[in-house]
């Protein structure tokens, strides 16, 4: 538990804290430098971020995080970490409600008065960086951009009607002084600097979020049939489709496999596939669904395969660094992000995105190969080892922490 300088309890239960109040802070002493991150989800900053927030606080921060309250708060304050509840709604393109999230940012700011603001993903950024001028706040900031998304990667309408909108948004956020942009991938920093929004001297290249490597552990190959495991959103651009047609052509060749869907829904995103579609790929016996689950070791130590088709602008992907360091190989798309983990035919093999035959070739040949799938497994487990290890991605973070408030 973490006592702040006032001496009040910053750790009370959700039922002696009202959802949605907010929290009043006492200036912190110089010596114990605030930094607020800001975060759409309390869950995604537990699965993203909170071993980064835990670190911050052991190299001496005071760490506030501002998020829509769920199941997760919990965690976050069992952590140490004060919150403070966003009304921040699921969604977009309703201006009028996201004006009003801009606004409330505003009045975290003014009262947090923090020495540095985390921002993480890319409305955060936008709006963040707009409220810090309404409020005339004068903190450094980190802009880390998780994959420039669908806006960005997408070919329809609406997407490239908000692709300008975006692109002066990020304009203004990202050319500030005391400024650093986080970004997972080469290609999406290239495009950042392609589109003039940020200066290239300001833009930091760190490849995900990092793995437990004591948690995620190569563990022997499952006996009996194999099991191909998509994990993720339920959503159709990470490829859920292609997973499930690729399925389908494997059961048509008569390959023996059991292929399994593990997340949930997320029903506030327009690309979210049903819950009643996935229950009739389920009747129709071509998947399996294991729903949202938290015991991801135990779920990939079951695995004999880790597959992942996406198909839009994904930062690095966390669920490839759990495969590699759990020591199984990976066929994902060649794609920004994906192809950042998995070097093709080394670790895992790289197929075009949208292109189900091709996946479920890739699919069967690995399924076929015993020898190689063990192979392209410790290689892959040594590729986390070397770059991608949780510690390593915490500590060059706090590398930027420390440049910006020095």
């Amino acid at each position: 538990m973490i006592t702040p300088p006032d001496g009040s309890n910053t750790n009370q239960s959700r039922s002696e804290r009202p959802r949605g109040q907010a929290i009043s802070f006492v200036r912190a002493p110089a010596r114990s430098r605030l930094i607020l991150y800001v975060v759409p989800e309390d869950w995604y900053f537990v699965t993203h971020r909170l071993p980064l927030a835990e670190a911050s606080l052991k190299a001496g921060y005071r760490v506030v995080v501002a998020t829509r309250v769920g199941e997760a708060v919990g965690r976050i304050r069992d952590a140490g970490c004060e919150v403070i509840a966003l009304r921040w709604p699921r969604g977009g393109g309703r201006p009028w409600v996201e004006l009003s999230v801009i606004h409330e940012l505003a009045r975290v700011l003014r009262s947090v008065r923090p020495d540095l603001v985390h921002y993480v993903a890319l409305k955060a950024v936008v709006f963040g960086n707009v409220a810090e001028r309404l409020a005339g706040a004068r903190n450094a900031r980190v802009n880390a951009i998780a994959g420039l998304g669908y806006v960005f990667s997408s070919a329809d309408l609406r997407a490239r009607l908000l692709r300008p909108v975006l692109k002066a948004g990020l304009a203004v956020s990202l050319r500030r002084s005391r400024s650093k942009t986080i970004v997972q991938n080469g290609a999406d920093a290239e495009a950042l600097i392609r589109a003039s929004v940020v200066r290239p001297t300001d833009l930091v290249l760190i490849r995900g979020v990092g793995v437990d490597l004591d948690s995620f552990r190569p563990s022997p190959m499952p006996a009996g049939l194999p099991c191909v495991v998509f994990a993720g959103r339920m959503l159709w651009d990470k490829g859920v489709g292609d997973f499930v047609e690729a399925a389908r052509r494997l059961r048509q060749n008569a390959v023996a496999v059991r292929m399994q869907l593990v997340g949930a829904p997320y029903v506030s995103n327009p690309a979210s596939v049903s819950a009643a579609q996935i229950e009739t790929w389920v009747r129709e016996g071509v998947i399996e669904w294991l729903g949202h689950r938290t015991d991801m070791p135990a779920v990939l130590s079951r695995a004999s395969v880790v597959c992942l088709p996406s198909t839009y602008g994904e930062g690095v992907p966390k669920i490839l660094l759990e495969a590699a360091a759990a020591g199984r190989p990976i066929v994902t798309t060649d794609t920004p992000g994906c192809n950042d983990v998995v070097r093709h035919a080394w670790n895992g093999l790289l197929v075009p995105k949208h292109d189900p035959d091709s996946l479920a070739r890739a699919l069967q040949g690995l399924l076929s190969d015993p020898a190689l799938r063990e192979d392209m497994g410790r290689k892959g487990r040594e590729r986390a080892e070397l770059e991608f290890s949780l510690d390593k991605t915490v500590s060059e973070t706090l590398r930027i922490y420390d440049q910006l408030l020095s």
